[in-house]
C-alpha cells in the first residue's frame, strides 16, 4: 500500500453485506415448528381476548334485558298493589305497607336498592331512608318514561349524586319503569338496582362455551397441519440440497472446462506458435546471410509479433486457469497474476508472505479474489501502479490490493449495482459462502483498495 497510502482514503464498506446474492439459509424443522406453535399461541391469545370482550358485551346485553323484565314483573305484581296515594304525602301507613312489600318480595339477591320518584325528581320512597324526600334532577331518559311509558335498563352511573349510597358496589345495573297509585291519579317512577355479578357469571358461561369450540378447533388445525408441514419441509430441504449440489457440480464443471481449455491452448496453439516463432527467426537469419536485409527485417518483425502473441496467450492462460496454484502454491500463482498485469503496462508491487497457513480452499478463494480485483484494475481503473500484499495476522490472512486509478462511488455501486455487472455480486457471494469478509474503499479520484479477510479457523 506504500504507493497510495498518502492519499485520503474513503471509509471501508463491506461488499458481502450489500451485493452478494445470499444462498438460501438451511431449513431447520425445529425452528419452523416453533414458529408455527408460537403463531398458534398468538392466534389463541387474540381469539381469547376477542372472545372475552364479546362475551362481556353479550352478557351485559342479556343482563340488561333480564333486569328490565324483572323490574317490569315486580312493578306489576308487588309495587303497584302496595302503592297508595298517601306515600306521596308522607303517610306512615302507606310507607309501612310499601316497605313491607319491598322488603319481603323485592330486596335480596340480586336487587340491592329500590327508589320511587315523582315527576319532579323527588324520592318518595327508598329502602335507604336517607334518600327519602331528597330531590335530584332527572335525566332525559327518566323524563321520557313519564311521557312514553316503557321499561328501560342500563349500566348505572354511580358518580351521580342520587347514587351516593350505592358507590360501595363496583358496578350496578338499573331498571326503571312508570307505576301508578291505586286510584291511578299519580304517575311515579319505580327504579331498581341489580348486582353486576350476574353479568360476570353470564360472561364466564358464554366465554367457556365459545372457548371450548374455538380453541379446540385451532389446536386441532395445528395438529393436522404438522404432518403436512413436515412433508413440505422435507421436500424443501431435499430441493435445497439438490440446488446446492447442482451449483457445486456447475462450479466443478466450470473449473474442469477451464483446465481443459488452458491445457489445450498450452499444448496446442502456444506450442505451435513457439515453433513458428523459432522457424521465422531462423528464416530471418538465413535471409540476412544471403544478402536480403529487407526480407530479414520483415521476418524478424513477424517473429516478434508471434512472440508477443505467445506472451498474451500465456497471460490469458493464467487468467483462465492458474496451473501454478496447484503445482507451485499461492505465492507463485499471485506472481503469475502480477506478471499478467505488468504485461499490460501497469507497475505491480508485490509483497507476499508465502507461509499463510491456508488450506487449498482458502488459497483458491484468495486467488479468485485477487484475480477479479486485478481484472477490474486492468479493465476499468486506468491505474499506473498497483500494490498487492498478502500477509498473515494472528487470526486472519489479509489480502490487500490497492491501485491509483480513477476510483468510483463505492457506496452507490454496493447499494445499487449496475444491471448486467455481476462481478461484484459474484465476488461477494463467493466470499460470503466461504465465511470470509471482503471490504472495499474507493471514491472518484481516490483510487481503489480491496481487503479480503480470511479467518484461519
Amino acid at each position: 500500500m506504500s504507493a497510495t497510502e498518502s492519499r485520503v482514503r474513503p471509509p471501508w464498506l463491506q461488499v458481502a453485506a450489500g451485493t452478494s446474492v445470499r444462498p438460501d439459509p438451511p431449513i431447520r424443522r425445529q425452528r419452523v415448528f416453533i414458529q408455527v406453535i408460537a403463531g398458534a399461541i398468538l392466534v389463541i391469545v387474540a381469539v381469547a381476548l376477542v372472545g372475552v370482550v364479546a362475551a362481556r358485551r353479550l352478557a351485559e346485553a342479556e343482563a340488561v334485558n333480564d333486569a328490565a323484565k324483572t323490574a317490569d314483573l315486580l312493578a306489576d305484581t308487588v309495587v303497584q298493589p302496595a302503592l297508595a296515594e298517601g306515600l306521596i304525602t308522607g303517610d306512615p301507613a302507606a310507607f309501612a305497607a310499601m316497605d313491607k312489600a319491598i322488603t319481603a318480595h323485592v330486596l335480596g339477591d340480586p336487587i340491592v336498592r329500590v327508589k320511587i320518584w315523582d315527576s319532579n325528581g323527588r324520592i318518595v320512597y327508598s329502602d335507604e331512608q336517607r334518600l327519602i324526600g331528597q330531590t335530584f334532577p332527572l335525566g332525559e331518559e327518566e323524563l321520557e318514561v313519564f311521557s312514553d311509558p316503557k321499561t328501560r335498563a342500563d349500566i348505572s352511573d354511580l358518580t351521580a349524586p342520587e347514587n351516593q349510597y350505592e358507590r360501595g358496589f363496583d358496578k350496578l345495573l338499573e331498571a326503571y319503569r312508570p307505576v301508578w297509585t291505586n286510584d291511578g291519579a299519580t304517575e311515579l317512577l319505580f327504579e331498581t338496582y341489580f348486582k353486576y355479578d350476574t353479568v360476570t357469571e353470564r360472561s364466564g358461561q358464554l366465554w367457556r362455551g365459545f372457548a371450548g369450540v374455538t380453541l379446540s378447533s385451532i389446536l386441532l388445525l395445528v395438529v393436522l397441519m404438522m404432518p403436512v408441514l413436515w412433508r413440505l419441509l422435507d421436500r424443501l430441504k431435499r430441493s435445497q440440497v439438490q440446488r446446492e449440489d447442482l451449483l457445486q457440480r456447475a462450479l466443478d464443471a466450470s473449473t474442469e472446462e477451464r483446465r481443459r481449455i488452458a491445457g489445450a491452448l498450452h499444448d496446442g496453439v502456444v506450442q505451435d506458435l513457439a515453433a513458428t516463432s523459432f522457424t521465422v527467426a531462423g528464416a530471418a537469419e538465413r535471409a540476412a546471410s544471403v544478402g536480403q536485409p529487407a526480407l530479414a527485417n520483415d521476418l524478424r518483425g513477424a517473429a516478434g509479433t508471434v512472440r508477443t502473441s505467445i506472451g498474451g496467450l500465456r497471460s490469458l492462460l493464467v487468467d483462465i486457469y492458474p496451473a501454478s496454484l496447484a503445482a507451485a502454491g499461492l505465492a507463485a500463482a499471485l506472481d503469475d497474476l502480477a506478471a499478467s498485469v505488468r504485461s499490460r503496462g501497469i507497475t505491480v508491487n508485490v509483497d507476499i508472505d508465502s507461509q499463510t497457513g491456508l488450506d487449498p480452499a482458502g488459497e483458491r478463494l484468495v486467488f479468485r479474489v485477487a484475480q477479479e480485483c486485478l481484472t477490474n484494475v486492468t479493465r476499468h481503473a486506468g491505474a499506473s501502479t498497483v500494490s498487492l500484499q498478502l500477509r498473515r495476522t494472528e487470526d486472519n490472512v489479509l489480502l490487500e490490493i490497492d491501485d491509483d486509478g480513477v476510483g468510483f462511488d463505492a457506496a452507490t455501486i454496493i447499494a445499487h449495482p449496475e444491471e448486467g455487472h455481476f462481478g461484484l455480486r459474484i465476488l461477494g457471494d463467493v466470499v460470503d459462502r466461504a465465511g470470509a469478509e471482503l471490504w472495499l474503499a474507493s471514491a472518484p479520484g481516490a483510487g481503489t483498495q480491496w481487503q479480503l479477510r480470511v479467518p484461519l479457523s
